[in-house]
């Protein structure tokens, strides 16, 4: 029965084609011999045949498309609608659909998910699915087994590899799990191309709640810039192309800096020979030659000890870590000025040249940091380590020598990363972690790399468990921030538990990297300790603050007090504040919030963004607004604050008139405040005839909004605009989980004439299922 409606189907008579779409229909069965013409062809008949190509012709009929003011962007939408068959997240946002689709095609045949024989529009004899989507691949997702890895690095993806180096610049991986020898050389080789060799800059990590411990080190440690020539960076038997082309530069500048030397030196022997009035020339030449006693000695402590990095390079750094037992033949070179690799994305970046045959096998280095920690960590006493927290906190911040000593009393060899045989390459600028368990002597390692990471500006930290963990790795970043080039500039932290109070870890951050423009931290719990010794919980509250580069503050508060008495210190030492956000902190008595707005007024003036979410200020109404009359923020945020709970009607109209009279606040949002219909439609004399408001954006979602109250609301609201001549500021409108599916058909005439107004974003929100799940965790 279903092939005899087939075959009726078939034979249903349908409408004649034109002769413009039969035509277009031939060329596109015959574009390996008509590419060229078809290019050429007018606008109309091009538009026409855009739709009819293959993945492989669309993608080089781009150029020409673009000369004849054609958008293939709704032709890659329907692509990936009807070959993907999902919505992608915030669609809205999406500026171009081909790259999109060619990204997402290129990951879904890598890790198999998608049969590229399954429509036609994939297939080409001339098309290769991996090789032509790479181009358009700027980020790349790794999970399970790691599979991705292994078929990148084969011999027949040579080129592949070779795009992505130049086009793919964020690495995540998911979802991982333990890994064989043989997947661990692959990642390697990958790592060695896409990193240290390529355009990477950020290395991002998800979702691994027992991380394989070799394989984890191994890709934070790669990802730092750090690994050691030898076989792990062989591809198919023959060394990384790369590295032997560097080599060879390298080398040969070697032979012509020696040559240069050799002039020099007699030179400076025929100079000390004539000018013996001189009495610092012999020293001089003598340290040409051979270097002082002094130098060696520091030299070769800053081997072991001291990053001592004289290029600033982004995404990386050379290092002196070096195989040479002192820095003898060093000085000449210390003269000459740094070679950027800004845009070198393909050099290697490494002082020393390496073996490639080196008979040591690949994951020893892979223990090394942990191993020389545990080493360190054997030999300390009790008493020394119940001085670590005051030396820690005590230690001075220009003092590169004194605080590394104080990282190793904490986070044992928490300073430079100490392996004599590692080289230094190119490295990520951004390290995010999320949902990984960091153990002790992980924390210590991640320091280790930490410490020297001079191209890292953003680290996330997020659900790693650090605990009191968390010291060990400000002790690296304490020595970083100790390098002039430290270029890092972003932290955020969040966590289930906190160990100790927000605002000492904001003081210990702070105190440690005052170069810091955005400050987050987030924590669910506070969790009491029941040993509170010195090495366990170290005090920062009372630590001095120098003044800060922090622009953003965002403090998640585990339903702690506000603590406002240690919060100022922090907003005085921080002048450049434009952005302070505060969330779940518990006012435990009247003055404190008022005490804070005075400190900003006073010690903030380019503050303009300023959150309370999850906050009770149902009794702080003189304070709301004392904040609302500020005439220079710009953005203000009550989120869940509960601001109506006992409110009169007299606090709403004050609240009105306040923001009717300040012409600097462009966005108002209040989401889940229980305005409910009267409010809302209230807050519409905002936009009245006598206000000199510049009010933008409004946010009123999750406010119990019925559908004719914002009918009412709109109806004001036009009122308003006719009243003023048909201009208002007002622009962006929120309508996040509000009732308006109670009533389908006056929420769908308000939203109509609303967007005649201004932009609005709403969702299909199921209020009764909503209600449903509030009911059942009751």
């Amino acid at each position: 029965a279903a092939t005899r409606r087939c075959a009726m189907a078939a034979e249903a008579p349908q409408a004649p084609r034109s002769l413009c779409a039969l035509s277009a229909l031939a060329v596109s069965r015959h574009m390996g011999a008509l590419e060229r013409d078809a290019w050429a062809l007018p606008a109309p008949l091009l538009r026409g045949l855009l739709p009819l190509l293959n993945v492989f012709h669309l993608q080089r009929a781009e150029p020409a498309a673009r000369r004849a003011g054609i958008s293939t962007q709704p032709i890659w939408r329907k692509l990936w609608d009807d070959v993907m068959k999902t919505r992608p997240p915030n669609s809205e946002s999406i500026t171009c659909w081909r790259k999109k689709f060619l990204e997402t095609f290129f990951s879904n045949v890598l890790h198999g998910v998608l049969d590229v024989s399954s429509d036609w529009r994939l297939n080409d004899r001339h098309f290769s699915p991996l090789l032509h989507s790479s181009l358009h691949v700027s980020q790349l997702t790794l999970c399970n087994m790691l599979q991705g890895a292994v078929e990148l690095t084969a011999e027949h993806n040579q080129k592949v590899l070779e795009n992505l180096a130049e086009s793919l610049h964020v690495l995540k991986f998911r979802h991982l799990l333990s890994s064989n020898q043989s997947t661990r050389r692959s990642l390697v080789l990958l790592l060695h191309r896409l990193i240290h060799h390529g355009s990477v800059t950020q290395v991002s990590m998800y979702s691994w709640p027992v991380p394989d411990t070799v394989l984890l080190v191994l890709i934070l440690s790669m990802s730092a810039g750090f690994w050691r020539s030898g076989k792990a960076l062989m591809y198919h038997s023959s060394p990384c192309g790369l590295c032997r082309e560097e080599d060879k530069a390298q080398s040969q500048e070697s032979t012509q800096e020696q040559s240069e030397r050799g002039c020099c030196n007699k030179r400076a022997w025929s100079d000390g020979e004539n000018q013996k009035t001189s009495p610092r020339a012999p020293e001089e030449a003598d340290v040409e030659m051979n270097g002082s006693p002094l130098q060696n000695q520091v030299c070769s402590e800053a081997v072991s000890k001291v990053p001592c990095d004289h290029s600033s390079i982004q995404g990386g750094s050379s290092c002196c870590i070096s195989d040479q037992p002192s820095c003898c033949p060093v000085p000449q070179k210390t003269r000459r000025q740094p070679k950027s690799a800004v845009g070198k994305k393909r050099r290697c970046l490494r002082q020393s040249r390496g073996r490639y045959a080196d008979p040591e096998d690949l994951y020893d280095f892979v223990f090394t940091v942990a191993r020389e920690d545990k080493l360190e960590l054997i030999d300390k006493t009790s008493a020394t380590e119940g001085e670590n927290a005051e030396n820690w906190t005590s230690s001075s911040p220009g003092s590169l020598h004194t605080e590394h000593a104080g990282c190793k009393k904490i986070g044992g060899s928490a300073g430079i990363f100490s392996l004599k045989a590692a080289h230094r390459f190119r490295s990520v600028s951004t390290l995010e972690l999320f949902s990984i368990p960091l153990t002790g002597e992980m924390c210590r390692t991640l320091s280790n790399l930490l410490s020297s990471w001079l191209s890292l500006e953003n680290l996330v930290l997020s659900y790693n468990g650090l605990g009191v963990n968390i010291f060990y790795i400000l002790s690296g970043l304490r020595t970083l921030a100790c390098h002039p080039d430290c270029k890092l500039r972003v932290m955020r932290v969040s966590d289930v538990y906190s160990h100790v109070p927000c605002m000492e870890l904001v003081h210990c951050i702070l105190s440690a990297l005052p170069q810091l423009q955005t400050l987050s931290l987030s924590f669910d719990l506070k969790k009491q300790l029941e040993g509170n010794g010195p090495e366990e919980n170290p005090s920062c509250s009372e630590a001095e603050i120098p003044e800060t580069c922090l622009e953003q503050l965002e403090i998640r508060f585990p339903r702690e007090p506000l603590q406002t008495m240690f919060l100022l210190p922090v907003l005085k030492a921080s002048k450049s504040l434009r952005q302070l956000s505060l969330d779940s902190a518990t006012l435990p008595c009247s003055q404190e919030l008022g005490l804070l707005l005075e400190a900003l007024k006073e010690c903030n003036p380019n503050l303009k963004k300023v959150s309370f979410r999850d906050m009770n200020l149902a009794e702080h109404q003189k304070e709301v607004l004392l904040l609302l009359q500020d005439p220079v923020l710009q953005e203000i945020t009550f989120s869940f604050c509960r601001l109506f709970e006992s409110s009169t009607a007299e606090f709403l109209s004050e609240i009105i008139n306040t923001v009717k009279r300040n012409s600097s606040l462009k966005s108002l949002k209040l989401p889940g405040n229980r305005l409910g219909n009267q409010r809302l439609v209230a807050l519409a004399d905002i936009f009245s005839e006598d206000s000199s408001s510049s009010l933008c954006q409004l946010d009123v979602s999750s406010n119990c909004i019925k559908p004719d109250g914002l009918l009412e609301f709109t109806k004001k609201l036009e009122g308003h605009i006719q009243q003023r001549g048909g201009q208002i500021p007002f622009t962006h409108l929120r309508l996040f989980q509000n009732w308006l599916d109670q009533d389908a058909e006056t929420a769908q005439e308000a939203l109509q004439r609303l967007k005649a107004v201004c932009s609005v974003v709403n969702d299909s929100w199921d209020s009764s299922q909503a209600f449903a799940d509030y009911l059942s965790v009751m």
